[in-house]
């Protein structure tokens, strides 16, 4: 019995200690990740008056309710849903392609590994006033066609188009990101599987088929879940464009420049923050399809 009790009384001593050594990552999380999602459920339900003092008034889920009915969610939906089925796809097969290149030993590959990682470093709202001076009535884009003949085109006005263009300026910037995590990965694989498939006759390309990619499925399945997290929260590139509107005729009307636009410039906090819970529940169900997609794959 005195055993037992000497015994509990360390295992108490131990977890005490153990979450002392824990309360910063505790107070951390609590202060910047778990209070902030709980203002935001009660801001969600509450009608929130800015001018003139700050004031609640419940409402309960009537914000969630005037979702169905917004015709600028709904745009904003179609917007950020086409700009992620295109964007993610592409820049992962890019990213893709371009490690393999680089793995497969090609002269000046550092030269080149640089050349390739220079638009991710380089700053969003830059990359995108050059592109938006590519993009202009006057610029090098129009410029390129005009000298060989072809007809100019509005880029940025067309709402058809404007889209396109922020798409190809994002796969541009952050294919190269997922490419280093696709080279690391490739180099990871023992040589020796190689080695094995060329002794039974596997080409080039079937030993890419099937060695390299079911090899890399966790990898893949990494990639894509934060690009489409991360296509999913775009916002400066359009805020950017259309200089805060989402225009065109809200052809680059995001879901998170729609928030923006809620708060800053409706003052409607609470309805923002139902906007922001209903693109965290699409996030979510998202992954958690592609998780069960490639159920099973270990890193």
């Amino acid at each position: 019995m005195r055993r037992w009790r000497n015994n509990h009384r360390w295992n108490i001593t131990d977890s005490l200690f153990g979450y002392i050594f824990m309360m910063p990552t505790i107070l951390v999380l609590g202060t910047f990740v778990v209070l902030p999602i709980l203002y935001a459920v009660f801001l969600s339900l509450n009608k929130v008056q800015l001018l003139g003092g700050i004031a609640y008034q419940f409402v309960g889920f009537r914000n969630f309710a005037r979702l169905v009915d917004d015709e600028l969610v709904w745009i904003a939906l179609k917007n950020t849903a086409e700009y992620v089925a295109i964007v993610v796809p592409t820049q992962t097969f890019l990213a893709l392609l371009l490690a393999v290149t680089l793995n497969a030993g090609i002269r000046g590959k550092n030269w080149w590994r640089i050349l390739y990682f220079l638009p991710t470093v380089t700053s969003s709202a830059v990359l995108t006033l050059i592109f938006m001076w590519i993009y202009n009535t006057d610029g090098l884009l129009n410029d390129f066609l005009a000298f060989v003949g072809l007809p100019t085109y509005n880029w940025l006005g067309d709402p058809s188009v404007a889209l396109k263009g922020i798409m190809l300026m994002n796969i541009w910037s952050t294919a190269p990101f997922y490419m280093v995590i696709y080279l690391a990965a490739l180099q990871d694989i023992p040589t020796k599987i190689y080695e094995a498939a060329e002794l039974d006759g596997a080409n080039w390309w079937q030993q890419f088929i099937y060695i390299t990619i079911p090899l890399l499925k966790p990898v893949t399945f990494f990639v894509i879940a934060v690009g489409v997290i991360g296509t999913f929260q775009l916002f400066d590139q359009s805020y950017i464009f259309s200089g805060g509107t989402g225009g065109p005729n809200n052809a680059t009307l995001t879901v998170v420049l729609l928030i923006y636009q809620t708060v800053f410039r409706y003052l409607q906090m609470g309805y923002a923050a139902a906007i922001a819970f209903l693109l965290a529940t699409v996030i979510i169900m998202i992954t958690l399809i592609q998780q069960q997609l490639f159920k099973g794959e270990k890193m």
